[in-house]
Protein backbone atom coordinates (compact mmCIF):
# COMPACT_ATOMS: atom_id res chain seq x y z
CA UNK A 1 0.00 0.00 0.00
CA UNK A 2 1.46 3.35 -1.04
CA UNK A 3 -0.44 6.35 0.28
CA UNK A 4 -0.79 9.95 -0.73
CA UNK A 5 1.77 12.28 0.84
CA UNK A 6 0.94 14.08 4.06
CA UNK A 7 2.18 17.63 3.93
CA UNK A 8 0.53 18.78 7.18
CA UNK A 9 3.23 19.47 9.74
CA UNK A 10 0.81 19.17 12.66
CA UNK A 11 -0.50 15.73 11.69
CA UNK A 12 3.07 14.53 11.19
CA UNK A 13 4.03 15.96 14.60
CA UNK A 14 1.08 14.17 16.22
CA UNK A 15 2.44 10.83 14.97
CA UNK A 16 5.79 11.06 16.78
CA UNK A 17 6.55 11.41 20.50
CA UNK A 18 9.01 14.33 20.08
CA UNK A 19 7.75 17.87 20.64
CA UNK A 20 9.08 21.29 19.61
CA UNK A 21 11.81 22.38 19.50
CA UNK A 22 13.02 18.80 19.09
CA UNK A 23 10.91 17.85 16.03
CA UNK A 24 13.21 16.99 13.10
CA UNK A 25 10.59 15.97 10.51
CA UNK A 26 7.87 18.11 9.02
CA UNK A 27 6.41 15.98 6.24
CA UNK A 28 5.64 12.41 5.27
CA UNK A 29 6.09 12.02 1.54
CA UNK A 30 5.21 8.32 1.11
CA UNK A 31 4.25 5.28 3.15
CA UNK A 32 4.32 1.63 2.12
CA UNK A 33 4.22 -1.81 3.67
CA UNK A 34 7.89 -1.75 4.68
CA UNK A 35 8.94 1.77 3.80
CA UNK A 36 8.42 5.42 4.59
CA UNK A 37 9.81 8.61 3.11
CA UNK A 38 9.95 11.63 5.42
CA UNK A 39 11.28 15.12 4.97
CA UNK A 40 12.49 18.21 6.76
CA UNK A 41 13.06 21.76 5.64
CA UNK A 42 15.97 22.82 7.84
CA UNK A 43 15.03 26.03 9.64
CA UNK A 44 17.67 28.63 10.40
CA UNK A 45 16.68 28.48 14.10
CA UNK A 46 16.77 24.67 14.30
CA UNK A 47 18.51 23.60 17.52
CA UNK A 48 20.92 21.45 15.48
CA UNK A 49 22.11 24.25 13.19
CA UNK A 50 25.72 25.03 14.12
CA UNK A 51 28.14 27.21 12.23
CA UNK A 52 25.59 27.65 9.46
CA UNK A 53 25.01 23.91 8.89
CA UNK A 54 22.54 21.25 10.11
CA UNK A 55 24.94 19.13 12.18
CA UNK A 56 25.52 15.37 12.37
CA UNK A 57 23.40 14.95 15.50
CA UNK A 58 20.49 16.62 13.73
CA UNK A 59 20.78 14.27 10.76
CA UNK A 60 20.83 11.19 13.02
CA UNK A 61 17.85 12.53 14.99
CA UNK A 62 16.02 13.21 11.71
CA UNK A 63 16.70 9.59 10.71
CA UNK A 64 15.40 8.29 14.06
CA UNK A 65 12.26 10.40 13.86
CA UNK A 66 11.62 9.11 10.34
CA UNK A 67 11.56 5.60 11.83
CA UNK A 68 9.26 6.84 14.63
CA UNK A 69 6.95 8.28 11.97
CA UNK A 70 6.75 4.86 10.30
CA UNK A 71 5.62 3.27 13.57
CA UNK A 72 3.38 6.18 14.51
CA UNK A 73 1.58 6.08 11.17
CA UNK A 74 1.00 2.32 11.51
CA UNK A 75 -0.72 2.96 14.86
CA UNK A 76 -2.64 5.94 13.40
CA UNK A 77 -4.09 3.65 10.72
CA UNK A 78 -5.39 1.40 13.53
CA UNK A 79 -6.83 4.40 15.44
CA UNK A 80 -4.36 3.85 18.28
CA UNK A 81 -2.07 6.44 19.90
CA UNK A 82 1.53 6.58 18.69
CA UNK A 83 3.83 4.71 21.09
CA UNK A 84 7.07 5.96 22.55
CA UNK A 85 10.17 4.25 21.27
CA UNK A 86 13.89 4.37 21.82
CA UNK A 87 16.95 4.01 19.64
CA UNK A 88 18.38 0.58 20.42
CA UNK A 89 21.43 0.90 18.22
CA UNK A 90 22.91 2.91 15.38
CA UNK A 91 25.31 1.19 13.01
CA UNK A 92 27.39 2.07 9.96
CA UNK A 93 26.29 5.72 9.90
CA UNK A 94 28.08 7.69 7.21
CA UNK A 95 27.46 11.42 6.87
CA UNK A 96 28.82 12.81 3.63
CA UNK A 97 27.51 16.36 3.73
CA UNK A 98 25.78 18.78 6.12
CA UNK A 99 22.77 20.69 4.73
CA UNK A 100 22.31 24.44 4.95
CA UNK A 101 19.32 26.12 6.60
CA UNK A 102 16.50 26.44 4.08
CA UNK A 103 17.39 23.20 2.32
CA UNK A 104 15.11 20.17 2.21
CA UNK A 105 16.34 16.76 3.23
CA UNK A 106 14.44 13.57 2.42
CA UNK A 107 14.93 10.30 4.23
CA UNK A 108 13.94 6.88 2.94
CA UNK A 109 13.50 4.18 5.56
CA UNK A 110 13.39 0.53 4.50
CA UNK A 111 12.29 -1.92 7.18
CA UNK A 112 14.46 -5.05 7.23
CA UNK A 113 12.87 -6.77 10.24
CA UNK A 114 10.06 -5.98 12.65
CA UNK A 115 9.41 -8.31 15.57
CA UNK A 116 7.92 -7.83 19.06
CA UNK A 117 8.38 -4.04 19.09
CA UNK A 118 11.91 -4.11 17.67
CA UNK A 119 12.40 -2.59 14.20
CA UNK A 120 15.63 -2.86 12.19
CA UNK A 121 15.92 -0.46 9.26
CA UNK A 122 18.25 0.79 6.55
CA UNK A 123 18.13 4.57 6.14
CA UNK A 124 19.29 6.90 3.35
CA UNK A 125 19.05 10.69 3.61
CA UNK A 126 19.27 12.83 0.48
CA UNK A 127 19.44 16.50 -0.42
CA UNK A 128 18.50 17.40 -3.99
CA UNK A 129 18.31 13.67 -4.75
CA UNK A 130 21.97 13.19 -3.76
CA UNK A 131 22.82 10.91 -0.84
CA UNK A 132 24.23 12.86 2.09
CA UNK A 133 23.90 10.22 4.84
CA UNK A 134 23.11 6.56 5.39
CA UNK A 135 23.09 4.00 8.14
CA UNK A 136 21.25 1.26 9.94
CA UNK A 137 19.16 1.72 13.06
CA UNK A 138 17.35 -0.48 15.51
CA UNK A 139 14.45 0.99 17.48
CA UNK A 140 12.54 -0.52 20.38
CA UNK A 141 9.02 0.35 21.56
CA UNK A 142 8.58 1.21 25.23
CA UNK A 143 6.73 -1.49 27.13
Amino acid sequence: MLMEPIISGQLVQDLIPQKAPFVMIDKMLAFGENTITAGLTVAVDNIFVENGRFNESGIVEHMAQSVALYTGYQFYLKNEPAPTGYIGSVKDVVILELPLPGEDIVTEVNVLHEFMGVTLVDIVTKRNNIKIASGQMKTVLAQ
